[in-house]
């Protein structure tokens, strides 16, 4: 994969750096800037280098046309923050503010495009539509940097198109991501431990089916596990269920026995009479969940199972919470996972998306894990073994 010294001197050229600032917002305030942090070393390297750099992200899911509660302002706001200097942030992506933002960029000045799927050529999946996108952003710049990780197996304009058009190269923070999630993927140490949460069996579906030939545990939690236990007879309540599933999860434990996976279920629930965080809740086995309670957390007993089977791991790969850590009373799984993979001699990945969102709301060192992935949706398919189009396009 080509990297940013691959790229030759970049003394007073102008960079387009694909960023990831989907940040989660509460009005105009962001309430977790991990993605925005992760994206200052690379574009700090560039300055360094002598560039101009000019960066383009998105941020929530516009429909394809300038929505206010979507700027990037708030980023670039940050981004200023973290770097210690101006980040000038263009009215429009390719109009004639950015054309008047970028011309006037000089070495060493950071400046920044209006999101890029305020315009609908950028998600098109007619590749012509997303090659003009992809010509008008490259017309700003003397070389591509791609360093945004979360959208690196989406096929789009300023991830794969405009990588074609100029000389292109990845980020540090992609680099990073692609030799961490690496050692998983490829050689992993063994135990090779993989805990997978979140809602659905459906959203994980490729995941599971390639962890089956190369896991060694497989330790499930959130709400996709009502679907393994239902599918090993249990009555599972009020709880999330996936009715559709439970014959592709039957398979599963089969394959898993057959290949000498481990796969850890709760031995108990924390269920409660409703979805809230003033509900009444009570720990119950995960064979005897009462008809009338829905499971929302993973019980003491699981969160302590779990521990062990992490304990003695060599890698550990975690993508998705045990349960609804957002709400108090139904965070203890989550956090407990977390601590074991902070107590693990073994090396680490919290697989971004919800995961890195609870490391960070749960108050955890970020330090004690081996890497922070800033992408549910392209670690997972890594994890699942596909090609990343945005990844490829970068290769020697």
């Amino acid at each position: 994969m080509k990297t940013i010294d691959s790229l030759g001197d970049l003394a007073g050229k102008k960079v387009l750096v694909r960023s990831d600032l989907n940040v989660p917002l509460d009005g105009t305030t962001i309430t977790d800037d991990g993605r925005v942090r992760a994206s200052v070393p690379t574009i700090e390297k560039l300055l360094a280098a002598g560039a101009a750099v000019i960066v383009t992200a998105h941020l929530g899911r516009p429909k394809g046309e300038p929505e206010a509660k979507y700027s990037l302002a708030p980023a670039a706001a940050r981004l200023a923050e973290l770097l210690g200097k101006p980040v000038t942030l263009a009215d429009d992506l390719v109009g004639p503010s950015a054309k008047a933002v970028t011309d006037a960029l000089e070495p060493g000045q950071v400046a920044m495009l209006e999101n890029v799927r305020f315009d609908a050529r950028e998600t098109s999946k007619v590749d012509e539509e997303r090659q003009a996108l992809a010509a008008e952003l490259a017309a700003f710049a003397d070389a591509f940097v791609s360093d945004g990780f979360g959208v690196v197996h989406r096929k789009q304009a300023s991830v794969y198109d405009v990588a074609q058009v100029l000389p292109a190269a990845a980020g540090t923070l992609v680099e990073k991501e692609v030799v961490s999630l690496g050692k998983a993927v490829t050689d992993p140490a063994r135990p090779y431990a993989v805990v997978l949460g979140g809602s659905k069996v459906s959203d994980k579906l490729g995941v599971i089916a390639n962890l089956l030939t190369k896991a060694d545990r497989l330790l499930i939690g959130g709400g996709m596990v009502f679907t393994f236990l239902a599918a090993k007879g249990y009555e599972v309540g009020t709880s999330l269920l996936e009715a559709d599933q439970i014959d592709t999860v039957k398979g599963y434990l089969k394959t898993a026995e057959e290949n000498g996976v481990e796969i850890v279920l709760p031995t108990d629930i924390v269920a409660a009479d409703k979805f809230a965080a003033d509900a009444d809740a009570l720990v119950v086995a995960a064979d005897a969940i009462p008809a009338d309670r829905m499971g929302l957390d993973i019980g003491p007993d699981s969160a302590a199972l779990f521990a062990s089977k992490l304990a003695d791991a060599k890698t550990i790969v975690w993508n998705g919470p045990m349960g609804v850590f957002e709400m108090e009373a139904f965070a203890a799984g989550t956090k407990a996972v977390a601590q074991a993979m902070i107590d693990s001699d073994g090396f680490s990945v919290v697989g971004g998306g919800d995961s890195a969102a609870a490391v960070r709301l749960l108050g955890f060192d970020e330090a004690g894990f081996g890497h922070i992935s800033t992408g549910g949706g392209a670690s997972l398919e890594l994890l699942e073994g596909k090609v990343l189009p945005g990844l490829a396009v970068l290769e020697d």
